[in-house]
């Protein structure tokens, strides 16, 4: 499924092997995760709030990265692509990535937009193979 900002497909698994299905995934198509926030601890420390099973993850592709940042350095605002896990009922888990398209579409540069569509393809295989499997 496609949204503004995104793509979002579900699983049927739990959290723990969602986030190592997402991280291989993205691995298959050249994505490195170089961070991950965990929003139910960080909200549970910060403001003592219960919250659902969520993290960010900071997926990078180095090569394609290093074309847009040539291209445009004010990119870099909108890096990584980003891709939430987050538990939304009991062996349901929503996975949402980034559609670099959309974000990208704030950075007027003509240069960004082979490297966007690049991004884009290879984020979308990544849905899809987190649907067939």
């Amino acid at each position: 499924m496609t949204d503004q900002l995104g793509f979002t497909v579900q699983l049927k698994t739990d959290f723990a092997t969602a986030i190592q299905r997402v991280t291989d995934a993205l691995k298959a198509e050249g994505f490195g995760v170089l961070t991950e926030i965990d929003v139910k601890e960080t909200l549970k420390k910060k403001i003592d709030v219960d919250f659902r099973p969520y993290k960010i993850l900071g997926a990078c592709n180095p090569t394609l990265s290093h074309r847009a940042l040539t291209a445009a350095p004010e990119v870099g605002l909108l890096l990584p692509c980003n891709v939430t896990v987050s538990q939304e009922g009991e062996g349901v888990i929503a996975v949402s990535i980034v559609d670099p398209i959309a974000m990208l579409g704030v950075v007027k540069h003509p240069e960004l937009e082979s490297v966007a569509n690049e991004a884009r393809t290879k984020l979308e295989r990544v849905a899809a193979s987190l649907q067939n499997n």
